[in-house]
């Protein structure tokens, strides 16, 4: 028998396909702390169930880290790792808000570094040595 309302997985908020989320596209500077080593790398993209990281060293499937980028410091899974990209799944999801705010980060990140960097250098052509660090 044909079923009358093919539909009816979507409707009942059963994912269709791989992704459990929509996914926000990025390309922000992270860090994946790991037991043995603090990776550097890219969050490409990023879910309230997971994210996508472009990363140099090799990572294990299954191995646990934390993910830290902006206000995000939550523990994940490496579900997928090759060719330089690793998929992570959260222990516990994101709230809406924090991916918002995720957004909100990334769409400044730009002109907050380009500042930075043309303080960085007004510091340098004037002498001024002063660091905050050391006050």
């Amino acid at each position: 028998m044909v079923d009358p309302d093919p539909d009816k997985d979507a409707k009942a908020g059963v994912p269709v396909g791989r992704r459990a989320a929509p996914r926000l596209r990025l390309s922000l500077p992270a860090q994946l702390v790991a037991v043995e080593k603090v990776h550097t790398c890219i969050l490409l993209n990023l879910s309230r169930t997971g994210a996508q990281v472009a990363i140099l060293d090799a990572m294990r499937e299954g191995e646990g880290a934390i993910l830290r980028c902006g206000i995000i410091n939550n523990f994940a899974i490496i579900t997928r790792s090759e060719f330089g990209l690793n998929a992570l799944e959260f222990d516990e999801p994101l709230t809406d808000e924090i991916v918002l705010e995720i957004r909100r980060y990334h769409e400044t990140f730009e002109e907050r570094e380009k500042r930075a960097l043309i303080e960085t250098a007004r510091k340098w052509v004037t002498g001024d040595n002063s660091d905050e660090r050391t006050a």
